[in-house]
């Protein structure tokens, strides 16, 4: 076996390296093709994600399959390969099946547990062999992938340990409320009619929304999910399909929307969504505290001071306060207290001895006295001076603090967004706009990484490991089947001649004796055979065992190229016979 995966994820990769990278359905396609006729490749498959992208090839050689994956996904992506080396990885033979086991169970899923990777691990194998470019190994690997996974979800609460990156994103949105409360009546935008779009539709209309729009560039399809979600029994939602220009319109009636698309640029711009929400509110969604004017600011600093410290706030500069103080108060910044890091700023060492002895409440020491006098005496003089003013005050307080940052709160939104597009459908800009709630992969990414891990997981790392030495096991055992196929092939050839050799010495045998004679021979050789052959698969499943085929061929003098056309029947057989589980 020769699987090599490489591939980039949201755990190599920032999302805005993987929004840039991402591979359309065609581009898909491209690489799938590329893949095959390069040299060292013989099957390759693709799978591409939200959060993924990974290409999974059998190669014969491990240095040159690397370059040479590596480089047609830098070519097909877009960026460079210099740019995309930095965040790729690598899994090699048992490690690359323990990787795909892995993400198919959601192990490796931005949000541990969710089972759409299942489906997307389906539709990449139906990709392949639609294609034609997966063989026996991948059809075996991904669809052993999707029974594990399967299983993982069946026998262990993985479920539990989150969800679908849907639901979560709709958590998210609600700000921790109940997702059914908080929907409850709303009304539902979705931009899109693909899988992702549709749980998002499904899930809404579950969480009891009143209504949800359904918008896509095929208006067919659209109507589709809209007649779906109208006539499921689980639901009462009303829905109905619109094209994509209704969009700025209906975005200004929707209090939700979800977008996931398979567009390359934006479908919502930040000023898409600012005239929606004017047009919603009759007033322009600005920028966090863009209009805040300054005298508001400061009595906001004033009050939370008084509030938060339950003391006097300290003046300001130019106040009754500051009489004897030091400083040249009109160099001071307007606004700021003659007593915070502003003020004393890149202060000389002498005068910042008297700022600090006047905000202490003592007396400032008199320099003016000192003009012209210089040395140790003068210096013995300050040092004393000070330390009388350290030992009536105990030590000179640092009494400067940082200036309250005022945070204008943000109003309650009006619009919810979740943008679950890669690359994506919303301008990031949105973030910034008051009254609209946006979440995105990126902020998903952030909100998920530190989420709870249920104890189930473990349980589902041991399905996983499990089954990566069943399938190791396996494909060895499969490795030495054509060799073994070849031999007993050979030797019934050697008892036909045999008997064809004994029917011309003895031409008058009967057909009761020839019968006879040819199972008594056969019976010899299969007892010769059985034993070896057997011993030899059981050695060919262990780690190392793949150099039995090899020694099989030597001792027996089997002919390559007729273990070869064994290999090739089977696989013949194999792709006729495919199917996803």
């Amino acid at each position: 076996m020769s699987l090599l995966v490489v591939g980039l994820s949201h755990r190599s990769a920032p999302v805005s390296v993987l929004e840039r990278a991402s591979l359309n359905a065609g581009a898909q396609l491209k690489l799938l093709q590329d893949t095959v006729a390069a040299e060292p490749a013989a099957e390759a498959a693709v799978l591409a994600t939200c959060n993924r992208i990974e290409l999974y090839a059998d190669v014969d050689k491990f240095h040159a399959g690397v370059a040479e994956l590596s480089t047609l996904l830098a070519q097909h992506s877009g960026v460079g390969l210099e740019e995309l080396t930095p965040y790729l990885y690598v899994h090699y033979e048992d490690r690359a099946v323990h990787h795909l086991f892995s993400v198919a169970c959601g192990l490796d899923s931005m949000v541990v547990g969710e089972g759409q990777i299942l489906g997307q691990i389906k539709d990449s194998l139906a990709r392949a062999q639609d294609l034609h470019t997966a063989g026996r190994l991948l059809n075996d690997l991904f669809q052993q992938a999707l029974r594990v996974g399967k299983r993982a979800h069946s026998e262990t609460g993985i479920d539990r340990a989150g969800q679908s990156l849907v639901t979560f994103g709709l958590e998210q949105l609600s700000a921790g409320a109940d997702v059914q409360q908080w929907a409850r009546g709303k009304r539902a935008l979705v931009i899109g009619a693909g899988s992702m779009s549709s749980l998002a539709a499904a899930t809404l209309a579950r969480a009891g929304v009143a209504e949800i729009v359904v918008a896509n560039r095929t208006f067919e399809r659209a109507e589709r999910l809209a007649r779906i979600l109208s006539e499921g029994d689980d639901t009462d939602v009303l829905a109905r399909a619109v094209p994509m220009d209704s969009v700025p319109g209906e975005l200004t009636r929707a209090d939700v929307a979800v977008s996931c698309t398979g567009a390359t640029g934006l479908v919502l711009t930040a000023d898409a969504v600012v005239a929606s929400v004017q047009g919603r509110t009759g007033a322009p969604a600005l920028e966090d505290a863009a209009g805040a004017d300054t005298a508001v600011r400061e009595a906001v600093v004033r009050e939370t001071a008084v509030r938060d410290t339950g003391e006097t706030p300290l003046p300001g500069a130019g106040s009754a306060a500051d009489e004897n103080c030091p400083l040249d108060l009109s160099s001071v910044p307007s606004g700021f207290s003659v007593m915070g890091e502003a003020a004393v700023a890149g202060m000389d060492a002498a005068t910042l001895e008297q700022h600090g002895a006047w905000a202490a409440g003592g007396t400032a020491v008199d320099r003016t006295r000192e003009a012209g006098r210089s040395g140790p005496e003068a210096d013995t003089e300050l040092i004393g001076a000070l330390a009388a003013t350290a030992t009536r005050v105990g030590r000179i307080p640092e009494r400067r603090r940082p200036e309250p940052v005022v945070e204008v709160p943000r109003p309650e939104p009006v619009l919810f967004l979740l943008d679950l597009a890669m690359p994506r459908d919303v301008d990031a800009a949105v973030h910034r706009l008051a009254g609209v709630r946006l979440v995105d992969i990126e902020s998903l990414a952030d909100a998920s990484a530190d989420a709870p891990m249920a104890a189930d997981v473990d349980m589902v790392r041991r399905i996983v490991a499990d089954e990566v030495t069943a399938f190791g096991a396996a494909q060895r055992a499969a490795h030495i089947t054509p060799t073994v196929v070849a031999l007993r092939s050979m030797a019934a050839d050697v008892v036909a001649g045999e008997i064809a050799r004994l029917e011309g010495r003895l031409p008058g045998l009967d057909d009761k004796h020839r019968a006879e004679i040819t199972q008594t021979v056969k019976r010899v050789v299969d007892k010769l055979l059985h034993a070896p052959t057997v011993r030899v698969k059981q050695l060919a499943a262990e780690p190392g065992g793949a150099g039995y085929a090899d020694a099989l061929r030597t001792l027996f003098d089997l002919d390559q190229e007729t273990v070869a056309s064994v290999s090739r029947a089977e696989n013949s057989t194999t792709e006729k016979n495919r199917g996803p589980a």
